[in-house]
């Protein structure tokens, strides 16, 4: 009895009932087609020359050779030239972290460029650290790390800066000469 009883509720509510009709009909005769206003074509779906600029684009490289150039030394250092414990150590997986910004980096994210220019000064504090308290070989590879550490931190902040103002430039109109009167 019960069960019959949902069922009747569960149908009066279905698109097909009576009342979900009424509703379809009303909603229908209220929509116009639209037609679009302009059309989009392939010329405007590339990227604008603007984001493309030689700064941008020079950061980029700039950034992405110092990045890969600290990933091939954190994990030449550690498993390899200079290493804590004679055969390598685990400290080399401290280049993980550095492999997850490449793809940002050769898609042109802006926020991946900002975050690394923040994560950079882990590996920077590293550097440092083991510069002064590593022996002989390993402490002419912290001064690289080091070197590589503020050459990718200057090409990510440039990059940044270079991108908000080709952005502004695009977005404020041309300058044009106001008169002020008074």
């Amino acid at each position: 009895m019960r069960l019959e009883g949902v069922k009747m509720q569960v149908l009066q509510n279905t698109p097909f009932s009576p009342q979900a009709q009424c509703f379809w009909r009303d909603t229908k005769q209220d929509m116009t087609s639209i037609e679009p206003i302009a059309t989009v074509t392939s010329a405007q779906l590339e990227p604008e020359p603007h984001i493309a600029s030689t700064g941008v684009l020079a950061t980029q490289r700039v950034a992405l050779l110092a990045l890969l150039a600290l990933i091939v030394l954190c994990v030449g250092w550690e498993l390899a030239w200079a290493p804590i414990k004679p055969g390598g150590s685990w400290l080399a997986l401290k280049a993980l972290p550095l492999a997850l910004p490449v793809a940002g980096f050769l898609k042109r994210r802006l926020y991946t460029f900002r975050w690394v220019s923040l994560i950079v000064w882990l590996y920077f504090i590293e550097g440092v650290v083991r510069a002064y308290s590593d022996p002989a070989p390993a402490c002419q590879m912290a001064g690289l790390e080091i070197l590589l550490c503020l050459v990718l931190f200057m090409s990510c902040a440039l990059h940044v800066k270079y991108r908000f103002k080709a952005a502004r430039t695009a977005v404020e109109p041309s300058a044009e000469p106001t008169s002020v009167t008074n």
